[in-house]
């Protein structure tokens, strides 16, 4: 029972950390989209003979990038509070984990003694009956 429980605690760790790597990933993804989207917004102009309206054209759309950036520097910032409680459950995870396996080595450390022991009076029995049939 305790080997299966630390098999699912295993489990439940790898996926955690599997969960972790892809908010990281996509905190990732969303930095190169903000550089983009700042560089886009620096390198986008008119003509300098160009319309008023142009003009007016060119600072909508620079504002809606900005935007655009505001709402990708919110989804990093959830994400990297989701990456911080992956931290925190994975610190949980990893102590019952331990937990478990100290009790599997507990275990496995009885069980060899018991084998021992086992083997010792089997050898004092064998030795006893030796020593009577002589």
């Amino acid at each position: 029972m305790i080997n299966k429980l630390y098999n699912l605690k295993k489990i439940q760790t790898n996926q955690q950390l599997l969960q972790k790597q892809q908010a990281l990933s996509s905190i990732k993804n969303i930095e190169e989209e903000i550089e983009e989207t700042n560089k886009s917004i620096s390198s986008t102009s008119v003509q300098s003979i160009g319309a008023i309206r142009d003009f007016k054209v060119l600072a909508i759309h620079k504002n809606t990038m900005k935007n655009h950036i505001i709402q990708l520097n919110q989804q990093k910032a959830k994400l990297f509070m989701q990456v911080k409680q992956f931290d925190i459950l994975l610190v949980e995870l990893n102590k019952e984990t331990e937990q478990f396996k100290y009790l599997l080595d507990q275990e496995k450390k009885a069980k060899f003694k018991k084998l021992i022991k086992e083997e010792e009076d089997t050898a004092a029995e064998f030795v006893q009956a030796q020593w009577k049939a002589s």
